[in-house]
């Protein structure tokens, strides 16, 4: 499942630089299949990055997944050409990936709707008896 669409990348690469990236036949026209598949592996590498801390696949995925779904995707829609992807695009990739680090280690919430964690923030509480001795006890010694 994807957390983004093709419309949705059509909102941020203009119809022209996306018909450039995707069509290897030479139709003219946008090669949905392509699109699809860059779709596919940028939500591929979220579950990656969320899979340790939620249970997968998401029953309601917040919207913030599919802007990071279409930030991988463009990037990897730029880098399937051998001319790399232009440092804008770059560095919509580094933050989607640093901002799906922090969601993973629980620094940052996926929002209101934010699904039960397998993991967790919480850590173990370990409880004992108090200390016989201590810096105060054994001053002077």
């Amino acid at each position: 499942m994807s957390y983004a669409a093709l419309a949705d990348v059509q909102q941020w690469i203009d119809n022209d630089i996306l018909i450039q990236l995707t069509d290897d036949a030479d139709a003219g026209s946008v090669d949905t299949g392509v699109v699809a598949t860059a779709l596919e592996a940028a939500s591929v590498e979220i579950d990656g990055y969320l899979g340790s801390r939620y249970a997968l696949p998401l029953a309601d995925p917040p919207a913030i997944l599919g802007k990071l779904c279409v930030d991988i995707s463009g990037y990897l829609l730029y880098i399937r050409r051998d001319a790399g992807a232009p440092e804008h695009w770059q560095a919509r990739y580094k933050n989607a990936v640093a901002f799906l680090v922090k969601i993973a280690s629980g620094q940052i919430s996926l929002g209101a709707g934010d699904p039960a964690g397998v993991g967790g923030r919480e850590a173990p509480e370990f409880v004992g008896p108090g200390r016989i001795f201590d810096r105060d006890k054994l001053k002077g010694f």
